[in-house]
């Protein structure tokens, strides 16, 4: 891009610049200075490039040229500058995200996982180096880590810790991240013993540049892919984050399922379409689910079915007594189901009532 200014004395510089911009000859505005001297006439051309894009990659070579036009006795001439180079430096950044942040385990359970994402923030490859640590401040136990390894990659890319996973060691097969590259952790850990539900302990993962790290702007002269300078990015080039276990010795499963009958002997969700709901409750640990109960709010544009509720194959009342359950219009018309103190043993407990299509 360029911009022409003509002048004569310095007395008239600016209502000339103004003449030409009415003329056409000024398209672009530019943060340029212009000194001239009585008498003198040239313009002014400028070249640029855009700031520097963060993923600029390391070794990348920016040369910079200004050139300038200008009138002497009637003839065009051209000057140029000198050529200024430099080459871009590496960026030395690393981010840990947790995912999840939290994983429910049970008193007294091995071998839980902890996931995490390690990615190369940086603008060049970069080696990490990892690091795990169980003993944190603001949680109410320790985990403890897996021996003799406590960090592996998750080989198979499923998210869910197997044996098939690589056992990860220092200095040994540390990840070799591309710029932008992230590969997926796990920190391994047993849970203690002698736990109460709620209880949350903390383990965290640590990535470290192995170029180095420190205060953002520090340099590693000639350290950095190439040969060029690695200078410490926004994160220190270093990024610790922890991960939560929280226990709950019981472990549930709910799951909730539809079945259609139509006026017409059909499955089509109609108008006076009666729907059948099924919710099966599980305990899936050791441990005591007590005072469990189902509650199931009546759907927006449907009707309860009168006398349609039974758990395990028994009817159940509507009304509130003695029974285990009723059709509760005191609110929000609900199906409640109270199922009492659970555990394992006591299998799938099978809900089920209907609604129909208004």
């Amino acid at each position: 891009m360029s911009a022409r200014l003509a002048c004569g004395s310095t007395n008239n510089i600016a209502m000339k610049a103004m003449a030409l911009a009415k003329n056409g000859w000024v398209t672009i505005r530019l943060g340029i200075s212009v000194l001239a001297r009585v008498g003198v006439c040239f313009a002014a051309t400028v070249f640029w490039q855009n700031a520097l894009a963060a993923g600029t990659a390391v070794g990348t070579i920016i040369q910079n040229t200004a050139t300038i036009d200008f009138n002497r006795g009637g003839i065009a001439e051209t000057a140029t500058s000198n050529t200024i180079t430099l080459t871009v430096a590496e960026r030395l950044d690393v981010i840990v995200t947790p995912q999840p942040g939290q994983v429910i385990v049970s008193a007294a359970a091995v071998n839980q996982a902890l996931l995490f994402t390690v990615t190369n923030l940086g603008n060049g490859t970069e080696t990490m180096l990892l690091a795990i640590n169980s003993i944190l401040g603001g949680d109410d136990f320790d985990p403890l880590p897996v021996l003799p390894t406590s960090i592996f990659f998750d080989s198979d890319s499923s998210g869910d810790f197997n044996t098939g996973d690589l056992a990860y060691t220092a200095g040994v097969n540390d990840p070799v991240l591309l710029a932008d590259e992230s590969v997926d952790v796990f920190l391994l850990n047993d849970i203690p013993g002698v736990l109460v539900n709620g209880n949350v302990g903390r383990s965290e993962l640590s990535a470290n540049a192995v170029t180095g790290s420190g205060s953002p702007g520090d340099v590693f002269a000639g350290l950095g892919d190439g040969g060029a300078d690695a200078v410490v990015g926004a994160t220190g080039a270093l990024e610790t984050r922890f991960g939560e276990y929280v226990v709950q010795d019981v472990a549930l499963s709910v799951v909730k399922a539809q079945s259609i009958l139509d006026p017409n002997g059909g499955v089509e969700p109609i108008v006076g379409a009666t729907i059948t709901y099924t919710v099966t409750v599980e305990v899936l640990s050791a441990g005591t689910a007590t005072t469990s109960y189902i509650s199931d709010p009546i759907p927006t544009w449907s009707s309860f079915v009168p006398g349609s509720i039974t758990l395990n194959g028994v009817s159940i009342s509507d009304a509130t007594d003695a029974d285990t359950g009723e059709f509760d219009i005191s609110v929000t018309p609900t199906v409640v189901v109270r199922l009492g103190d659970l555990v394992q043993a006591d299998g799938v407990q099978t809900l089920v009532f209907q609604v129909t299509i208004d």
